[in-house]
């Protein structure tokens, strides 16, 4: 019995072997060939870390290489190639932390997990093995950057970043463990720096439209639809008082816009700076915004519950004629959403709730047909919003009618005022690509002595990650000190 036992080792090593002399599986691609039902099998890339695969890669990978070899033996050609996600964070934290070059602990990384796959007998077509940061590869990385920079569609804007003072570098949300640098320990901060992003936005309505022809669950449609957060509504225009400074407003519910008492500024506006500089309130706002953000940092905040605020000591003009609306910087408001400045009334319960916890008045306008309930909203007794039955009295042209009916109305009548336009708003942001490190793909983009960036012509690609560098952060791209680059 003993004899006729399976030996596991001895089968694996024969075949392995056996398929390795005679390269099967491999150069299945069958370049200029005539192909039987071809069929192309792509996995997830791997990042290829220092401890190898867990139980998830294998998982994962069997399931793939089932298929494969299902249909391989269905008679169709199938490419089955294997790639290495090599770039990223984790291979420079390690450089940094141990001096040795993300290049030399990336090789034996991948080395370690080509060896442990090919153990598996996972039938990847090694012949087309490669890796993001080969340069061959990455040359079409840059490529793809060029013709979306010279449609427009990549661009460099200001972002806040999670920043290390000490380490002199931007993180990660994930490198911030309660509100500290996971790699040094000090307290982290939000800094403005230019970053590069791609402008996804200009696609926002074809994302939209684009779910009709789409075969997937309605759930996951509407978190698609949540996700790019389209609404419509009016933006007003509005003049600070005292100041050379228009500020647009957007509203999403402009039924009771007669309602509203006042305004409401995001924390890292960079309007806000304007607003305050050379006031009595400029230094009690820096602070309250200073600890907002270190707050927020340390996932001490709960932006969707807390509401905090701070006032400007400056007014907004109302065109309404319903006296000026003082500026309170808000925790709630979000500064990539619209301007980042909202007008507050009492028919939105974190306004209302604002509002009551800092004694600004508040003057409803939409009341329940119910007699007993209307005197409670008027008493400010609690919120009264997003109420379809709701029935309006000002403005007069509007007495009587209800909140859900008169929108489309209401739309027009801000506009023939003059007071806004119609519009539309989205939360879907562009996506921000670019950090201050060294290990990944150089950006195809050169300067001028004045400064102008230029894009590196198409027959200068791949251009190629320097080694000449200290990849230890200072502050600025480890670029920055290749004399090479």
């Amino acid at each position: 019995m003993v004899d006729s036992l399976y030996d596991h080792s001895a089968v694996e090593e024969k075949w392995q072997s056996f398929w390795a002399t005679n390269q099967l599986f491999q150069h299945s691609e069958k370049k200029g060939e005539a192909v039987n039902n071809p069929l192309y099998l792509l996995f997830a890339f791997a990042y290829p870390s220092g401890s190898g695969l867990h139980v998830g890669h294998v998982e994962s990978k069997t399931a793939l290489d089932i298929i494969a070899r299902y249909n391989r033996m269905q008679g169709r050609d199938v490419f089955f190639p294997v790639g290495w996600d090599a770039f990223g964070l984790p291979a420079e934290n390690y450089a940094i932390k141990t001096g040795t070059p993300p290049a030399e602990t990336t090789s034996a990384a991948i080395t370690t997990f080509r060896r442990q796959i090919q153990r598996l007998g996972i039938s990847y077509d090694w012949g087309n093995e490669l890796a993001t940061n080969h340069p061959e590869y990455y040359r079409w990385t840059q490529w793809l950057f060029a013709q979306l920079y010279s449609k427009g569609l990549a661009y460099q804007g200001t972002g806040l970043v999670n920043w290390c003072p000490s380490c002199q570098t931007v993180l990660a949300n994930e490198q911030v463990v309660e509100g500290a640098c996971e790699r040094c320990g000090t307290e982290v901060t939000q800094k403005q720096m230019k970053q590069w992003y791609f402008k996804i936005t200009q696609y926002r309505d074809e994302l939209i439209s684009g779910l009709d022809s789409v075969d997937w669950p309605e759930p996951t449609k509407q978190q698609q639809l949540h996700w790019i957060g389209k609404s419509e509504g009016v933006t007003y225009a509005q003049k600070v008082k005292d100041l050379d400074l228009e500020i647009s407003a957007y509203d999403s519910v402009p039924q009771t816009f007669m309602a509203q008492t006042f305004a409401v500024i995001a924390p890292e506006s960079p309007l806000l700076e304007q607003l305050i500089i050379g006031t009595e309130h400029e230094e009690p706002v820096k602070k309250f915004v200073t600890e907002f953000q270190k707050r927020k940092v340390q996932n001490r905040f709960k932006i969707d519950t807390e509401v905090e605020g701070i006032f400007t000591g400056r007014y907004v003009e109302n065109p309404f004629g319903t006296g000026d609306l003082p500026i309170w910087v808000a925790t709630f408001v979000i500064a990539e959403y619209g301007s980042g400045f909202v007008n507050c009334s009492a028919h939105d319960e974190r306004d209302f709730a604002f509002a009551k916890k800092y004694g600004i008045p508040l003057r409803p306008v939409m009341f329940p047909a119910d007699e007993s309930e209307a005197k409670r909203v008027r008493g400010l007794e609690y919120c009264y919003h997003h109420a379809p039955e709701g029935v309006l009295e000002s403005p007069q042209e509007f007495s009587g009618r209800s909140w859900g009916d008169a929108r489309s109305d209401m739309i027009k009548y801000i506009e023939s005022k003059g007071f806004g336009t119609h519009s539309s708003q989205y939360r879907l942001r562009d996506w921000l690509i670019s950090r201050q490190r060294y290990w990944g793909t150089p950006i195809p983009v050169i300067y001028d002595p004045t400064g102008e960036p230029h894009l590196v012509e198409d027959s200068a690609l791949p251009w190629t990650l320097p080694t000449d560098v200290d990849f230890k952060p200072t502050g600025e791209s480890p670029l920055v000190s290749s004399k090479e680059f």
